[in-house]
């Protein structure tokens, strides 16, 4: 999908359904009625950005490996699950989005890459049918864990459900009262992580729901950069997201405070002895960390760069890509970490 495509050409097939998961977001260009059904679905659902909650899934997984508690079949519901979730999220957004007329033309949702109902790809009926779909697969995983796991599995299904209501499908929703970034840092940190730990070993851990810190930070700071980009749309609309209330500096700030706090976490970490000397690999995306601080620390051109992709996310971009990386080597670390413990079954 790097080159230009005939017009009406069909785009189909496992490479550009791997695209979909890989990269950024497409160009406008390529129009939903290029895309095959399923790849129509991957784009709609944002599945570039699902690899966050692949990577926090991981994350409990090796945790629980390296205390020799993994549990291969928890595991894969607890991957298949939060994927599920996210999932449910991006998709509900949209829909909430567009009902309150707030995915506009002019909006940068609708400019940066395809949105289900107004690119046509569906319409509400459909997008809430697929919706239903991924919430009997999410509750029916749910229902597994609450059987073999007990209440605390409820409880945290329940938060994670409630956040996910909250968000941006509430009345008064989170994304609006400026605390949408914080839910993101507990979601994809504490609950999924440490909730991802007990689901998989049927125990809490108070070094699981530490090591969320890091990742957690790093969700928080491509969300942050996020709403950047968008924040002069959100604050004529109405949307009170935390860079609205901040202010485009004091966010800009904060943003890089975020991806530095993540580091810092690390080596706290190692410190007190809760993850292995390993996990310092993640000091090989420092590089990048600091392309991401230099980009954050200076403001937005007016005007994308030529062949940029994904405009006018800008920040957002940059710190999706930083945290990608960093997740992956935290990852390649708490592995090598949990190799003398081996992935037995707990």
């Amino acid at each position: 999908m790097t080159g230009p495509a005939s017009e009406g050409a069909v785009l189909r097939g496992p490479r550009v359904w791997l695209r979909a998961f890989v990269g950024f977001y497409p160009p406008r260009e390529r129009t939903a009625a290029q895309l095959d059904p399923v790849s129509k679905f991957l784009f709609s659902a944002r599945s570039v950005i699902l690899v966050i909650s692949v990577q926090a899934a991981v994350i409990a997984g090796l945790l629980a490996a390296a205390d020799g508690r993994f549990n291969a079949v928890s595991f894969v519901l607890v991957l298949v699950g939060f994927v599920t979730a996210h999932a449910i999220s991006n998709l509900s957004n949209d829909y909430f989005g567009h009902r309150r007329g707030h995915d506009t033309p002019d909006s940068p949702r609708i400019r940066y890459t395809i949105h289900p109902i107004a690119s046509g790809v569906l319409d509400a009926q459909s997008l809430l049918v697929g919706l239903a779909i991924l919430a009997a697969i999410g509750t029916a995983i749910a229902a597994y864990f609450w059987i073999v796991r007990g209440l605390p599995a409820v409880g945290y299904s329940l938060a994670g459900l409630a956040l996910l209501y909250l968000y941006d499908a509430a009345p008064r929703p989170l994304k609006s009262l400026g605390l949408g970034e914080v839910a993101a840092f507990v979601v994809w940190g504490p609950l999924m992580v440490g909730g991802g730990y007990y689901a998989i070993t049927g125990r809490s851990s108070l070094t699981a729901f530490l090591a969320a810190v890091p990742y957690g930070l790093g969700v928080m700071s491509i969300l942050i950069g996020k709403h950047i980009d968008q924040a002069e749309f959100d604050r004529t609309h109405g949307q009170r997201t935390l860079p609205v209330i901040l202010g485009e500096r004091r966010a800009r700030a904060l943003t890089r405070a975020v991806i530095a706090a993540m580091y810092v976490a690390v080596v706290a970490l190692i410190a007190a002895e809760h993850l292995t000397p390993f996990v310092a690999l993640v000091a090989l995306a420092l590089p990048r960390a600091g392309r991401a601080l230099a980009v954050i620390g200076r403001p937005k051109p007016l005007t994308p760069p030529s062949g940029y992709v994904g405009w006018p996310l800008w920040y957002h971009r940059v710190a999706l890509v930083h945290n990608r990386l960093f997740g992956w080597l935290y990852i390649a670390g708490l592995a090598i970490g949990a190799i003398p413990t081996g992935f037995r079954p707990g």
